[in-house]
């Protein structure tokens, strides 16, 4: 497995990290303790050192599994392990974001104690709440480090904006945007910023909720409160014009590489210019079987442009991630 060094901090962890959202249930419903805790296992078996995770993924339920994965197989030595904050909840389960001092010094308690450590490696803010000053929230990150209980800070969904005011006060190890071969916004200022600061990048969602997978078809249907039944790319109309784009793009990877979509998915992402880590969610160790395929080639800039060509072509009505963004204590 690929690995990598994370600016700002002596952590060291794969390319490729578990994202456990898929593990907690939140974005997807449903989850077997067994099961997610073998995934984490087998995961690190296979390379995969790196491990994120959130307090409102099944409400603390991934870190939960995380955390009992990582003790009864003695893990936590061996990987880097990621977690957030500034987000909260309502009886409901409604989420809001919440970045004010007192909501993030419980939380870092309350992650301590599910993930049964002592320290987190990479602690981010989930969202930025319009309601704190940045300079607030980074005073209070940068404290929590000065305690030990984190050892390096990172933000997730900024701007630039937002990401170069919070660096002034406290050093970012990583920012966390969406990036994938559907969802690319931040190659035009994200990627590019992120490069000139020395801040590394971890991006999430490389299978775009799992249309890039290679098994969606137009039938294809979620239940309950499956993430992908308020997603506008999974409806009519557009949902056909991007999995249009993915058997091109499955036809493409077998007959240049003799690999599937899924692997040059990943494989994409890893090439593109300013990425330390891809985030790739498995709810079953059996779903990190192509992890292997993803490793000892690349793509040159040719395959790149062969690439955008069948993106430009395919996809006529193309739509962002911007629907995932929870309300502020204020809405």
């Amino acid at each position: 497995m690929e690995t990598i060094t994370l600016p700002n901090s002596d952590l060291t962890g794969s390319r490729i990290a578990l994202g456990t959202w898929a593990i907690g249930g939140w974005m997807w419903g449903g989850t077997d303790e067994k099961q997610s805790i073998d995934t984490v296992k087998s995961a690190v078996e296979r390379g995969i050192t790196t491990i994120d995770t959130a307090p409102v993924y099944g409400f603390g339920e991934s870190e939960t599994l995380v955390g009992k994965a990582l003790k009864q197989h003695g893990l936590r030595d061996q990987v880097l392990l990621a977690t957030k904050c500034g987000l909260n909840w309502t009886e409901d389960s409604a989420v809001y974001r919440d970045a004010t001092q007192s909501r993030l010094t419980q939380e870092v308690e309350d992650s301590l104690r599910r993930l049964q450590t002592d320290r987190i490696d990479l602690y981010q803010l989930h969202w930025p709440d319009p309601t704190v000053e940045i300079d607030e929230v980074a005073h209070t990150l940068q404290t929590l480090k000065e305690q030990g209980k984190i050892r390096a800070v990172g933000v997730s969904n900024f701007s630039v904006e937002q990401m170069n005011a919070f660096n002034r006060v406290c050093p970012l190890s990583t920012i966390q945007p969406p990036y994938n071969l559907f969802e690319r916004d931040i190659e035009r200022d994200i990627l590019p910023a992120a490069r000139d600061a020395n801040i590394g990048t971890l991006t999430y969602g490389a299978l775009c909720r799992g249309l890039l997978s290679g098994k969606m078809r137009e039938d294809t249907t979620f239940d309950g409160d499956d993430l992908r039944n308020n997603d506008p790319k999974f409806q009519k109309g557009r949902f056909e014009q991007y999995l249009k784009a993915v058997k091109r793009l499955d036809d493409y990877a077998r007959e240049h590489y003799n690999k599937t979509v899924l692997e040059l998915s990943l494989r994409w992402l890893l090439d593109q210019d300013g990425v330390s880590i891809a985030l790739w969610g498995a709810r079953r160790p059996d779903q990190l079987d192509p992890a292997d395929n993803v490793m000892g080639w690349s793509l040159d800039q040719n395959a790149k442009r062969d690439i955008d060509a069948i993106l430009d072509e395919c996809i006529t009505d193309p739509v962002g991630p911007e629907f995932m963004a929870p309300p502020t204590r204020n809405d």
